[in-house]
C-alpha cells in the first residue's frame, strides 16, 4: 500500500494518531517495521491509496495486462529494494505492480495497525473476474457470511464490492476496535463513510481521511466451533463442525 497525497505532514499526523504510525523517509512504520508507504503528489498519478500487486516478474505481467485489454500508466521504475509500474484494469481501476529486490513491501501482518486486505470496487464482477483470471490466474469465489473474493487457488487475495459505481481498489487496515476507532476518526479530520458493518470475517467501516483518500477499518470477531463426533458405518467415526474459528 502507498498513499500519495499533497500534504504528507499532515497524513502522518492523522495516521500516526489512528494508528499508531511513524514515518520514515517514504514508509510509515509501526514498531519500527514497513506498514505501508508514503509519497508526495506526483502528476502520473491520482493522490490517495495504492494497492502493489507483487509481480516477480514486471515485464511479464506488463504484457499479460495489456493482452488482457488493460492500461499501462507510468514505465517500470526503479526504486530501493524493488521496481515497480502503475497499471489498470480493463475498467479502470488503477494499481500497482511491485517486483521486490530486496523489500517485499510490508513487513508486518495480522495485528492492529497493519495491512488486512484490499477489495475491488467495481459495477463488472464478470470483466474483472476475466481481467484478473487472465493477468494473475485468479478466480471468483464466494466465501460464507463474507461475500466474494478473488482467490488463487484457496487462497483469498483480495475481496470484491460490488454494486458500486466506483472502479478502484480500496485498502483495509485491521485494528482492535472498529466503533472506538470510528469515533476516533472525526476527531481527527476524518470521516466515516458506511459502517460499522458485521462481515463473515468481522466488522468493517469505509472512511475518508482529511484529505478525502478512502479507505476501511476491519477488525475480527471470534466465533464460536462446535464440534461433533459421530459413528458412521461406512467411514466410522467422523468429526464435524458448526459454526467458524475466530479470525
Amino acid at each position: 500500500m502507498e498513499l500519495t497525497t499533497a500534504e504528507p505532514a499532515r497524513a502522518a499526523r492523522f495516521y500516526g494518531e489512528l494508528f499508531g504510525w511513524e514515518v520514515d523517509g517514504d514508509h510509515f512504520l509501526l514498531d519500527g517495521r514497513a506498514v505501508a508507504g508514503l509519497s508526495g503528489s506526483r502528476s502520473d498519478r491520482p493522490d490517495g491509496w495504492l494497492t502493489y500487486l507483487a509481480a516477480p516478474d514486471l515485464d511479464g505481467t506488463m504484457d499479460r495486462v495489456r493482452s488482457a485489454e488493460g492500461r499501462l500508466r507510468t514505465r517500470p521504475e526503479e526504486r530501493p529494494g524493488a521496481r515497480s509500474a502503475i497499471v489498470a484494469d480493463a475498467d479502470g481501476a488503477m494499481f500497482g505492480l511491485w517486483q521486490p529486490n530486496g523489500f517485499a513491501g510490508t513487513q508486518v501482518r495480522g495485528e492492529p495497525g497493519t495491512m488486512a486486505w484490499s477489495d475491488l470496487l467495481t459495477d463488472n464482477v464478470a470483466g474483472a473476474t476475466a481481467f484478473y483470471g487472465s493477468v494473475f490466474g485468479w478466480t471468483l469465489t464466494h466465501e460464507f457470511g463474507s461475500g466474494e473474493w478473488l482467490s488463487e487457488a484457496h487462497d483469498s487475495v483480495a475481496g470484491v464490492i460490488s454494486g458500486r459505481h466506483d472502479r478502484r481498489w480500496q485498502p483495509s487496515f485491521q485494528v482492535a476496535d472498529c466503533p472506538e476507532l470510528a469515533d476516533h476518526v472525526g476527531r481527527l479530520g476524518g470521516r466515516v463513510t458506511a459502517g460499522p458493518t458485521e462481515m463473515g470475517l468481522g466488522r468493517y467501516v469505509e472512511i475518508v481521511d482529511p484529505a478525502g483518500a478512502p479507505f476501511a477499518i476491519t477488525a475480527p470477531l471470534p466465533r464460536p466451533v462446535e464440534l461433533s463426533v459421530a459413528y458412521n458405518d461406512i467411514i466410522g467415526l467422523e468429526l464435524t463442525y458448526g459454526g467458524s474459528a475466530a479470525f
